[in-house]
């Protein structure tokens, strides 16, 4: 068996058309064709009748870590100033160990994967001392288990409490430390070439928290290496930064070469137009995360503005501190409806629905410099989910596939999940694995972390 073929798919979301009773063939990790009447005789027949394909999403911004911290009242950011929050959350994030992340990247990874995520950006920026180097290796180790394609986001901090951030000293790092594990991770995992499972991003944590010469030589590794750059920006640190250094986050960070089409920030809820201008302008990207801004956005995102300016969009879960789900998928739903929301107090209209698939399939890819991922036709990486439309759920949907997920919503996990031309989920499981044991051990690292 070289491949898979679906036969008789009721449709192919493909990313730039829906192509309506095909069949899809994969051969190793790409798409061979899509059409009708295909045949292959080395390749395994899926009955697909019924079946909406989907390019798989491209989560471009999480923190797995935080997993460990759900559905907890005492920690609910509408009962809690900033402040306080901080106060409890980091004393908890500082008895992690390296099990517990691996334990919590893995159980993101799965609820991603459940639910059409294939390939995933997580913004690693929690080392406590004691938890030691090994952190981002062990979620590579997660992704490869769960057969997700993994982009480690290796982030930090650098600058003390003492000096204005909000960061314990246990969890600090030095720039230099911090320069040679990116170094050391790159070495050792990244991989630049076509279908790549497994980069590295060097993602300083925020500029709040971080030494200027953090991100000065972030730029100079990763520009040497060929690797892409990430931070938190414009989620409320604007004129604190102002107060610091003169200017807001923005400027900061072009003033330094922290932008162009190799960078892309996290949230951007508090920019001005002007400020999503320089943006477009120097091919700076944005991982909106729509479901924070309910809990902890002052305002909501304008992705309007970015849209019609030009600026390049994807969409993140973000960490369970503020969405207690990984699903992204819900995500695409979330972020259309706070859109529309807010419609009649803004200048720009809403993009239509489908607009946010292509945020959270090809939007997703083009931030983190991938050309091979995000779309269903030959030659791409055979990324994709499906769901079964004859379904109750979908009655006077079904017209409209593209509009599906953003406007309707998905309620349940897909039928099936694949990356890479393999099958990662499917018929409620995760092939070869068995998800009670999983649950088994990772409630047993949890319970070992005093919350």
């Amino acid at each position: 068996m070289t491949g898979y073929l679906l036969k008789g798919c009721a449709a192919v979301v493909t990313g730039n058309e829906v192509l309506r009773d095909v069949d899809l063939l994969t051969e190793g990790p790409a798409i061979k064709a899509i059409g009708p009447g295909l045949s292959a005789p080395q390749a395994e027949v899926i009955d697909a009748a019924g079946w909406f394909v989907y390019p798989g999403l491209v989560n471009t911004h999480h923190h797995f870590f935080q997993c460990f911290v759900r559905n907890r009242v005492e920690l609910d950011w509408t009962k809690l100033s900033v402040i306080e929050w901080l106060d409890r959350i980091y004393p908890i994030f500082a008895q992690l160990t390296e099990e517990s992340f691996y334990h919590s990247s893995l159980t993101a990874m799965a609820e991603l994967a459940k639910h059409g995520c294939t390939t995933a950006f997580d913004h690693q920026y929690c080392f406590p001392r004691k938890a030691g180097k090994g952190i981002v290796d062990r979620q590579f180790e997660a992704a490869e288990k769960i057969g997700l394609r993994f982009h480690a986001g290796r982030g930090t901090n650098t600058l003390p409490k003492s000096e204005g951030s909000t960061i314990p000293d246990e969890m600090l790092e030095t720039t230099d430390e911090f320069l040679a594990d990116c170094e050391r991770l790159i070495d050792a995992y990244h991989d630049g070439g076509p279908f790549s499972m497994r980069q590295v991003s060097l993602a300083p944590c925020q500029p709040v928290n971080c030494y200027r010469e953090t991100f000065i030589e972030s730029i100079r590794l990763a520009r040497d290496k060929g690797a892409i750059l990430h931070s938190h920006v414009g989620e409320g640190e604007s004129e604190v930064i102002r107060a610091r250094h003169g200017m807001r986050t923005v400027d900061y960070l072009e003033e330094m070469g922290f932008c162009g089409p190799d960078t892309f920030y996290a949230h951007c809820w508090e920019l001005t137009e002007d400020e999503l201008r320089q943006m477009a302008a120097s091919g700076t990207g944005v991982s909106h995360c729509p479901e924070p801004v309910y809990l902890v956005g002052a305002e909501v995102t304008p992705i309007p503005a970015m849209e019609a300016l030009g600026v390049r969009v994807g969409l993140g879960c973000d960490g369970a501190a503020s969405n207690d789900n990984s699903n992204l998928m819900h995500c695409l739903h979330s972020a259309y409806m706070l859109q529309c929301l807010v419609a009649s107090s803004r200048s720009h209209n809403v993009p239509e629905p489908a607009t946010f698939l292509r945020y959270g399939t090809s939007g997703g890819a083009s931030l983190l410099g991938r050309t091979d991922i995000g779309q269903l036709v030959p030659g791409m990486a055979a990324d994709l989910f499906a769901i079964d439309s004859r379904r109750m759920d979908y009655v006077g949907t079904r017209h409209d596939p593209e509009s599906l997920i953003p406007r309707v919503g998905i309620g349940t996990a897909t039928d099936m999940t694949m990356v890479n031309g393999k099958i990662v989920w499917a018929d409620g499981a995760f092939p070869g694995l068995d998800e009670r044991e999983m649950v088994v051990e990772a409630e047993a690292a949890l319970a070992k972390i005093d919350i």
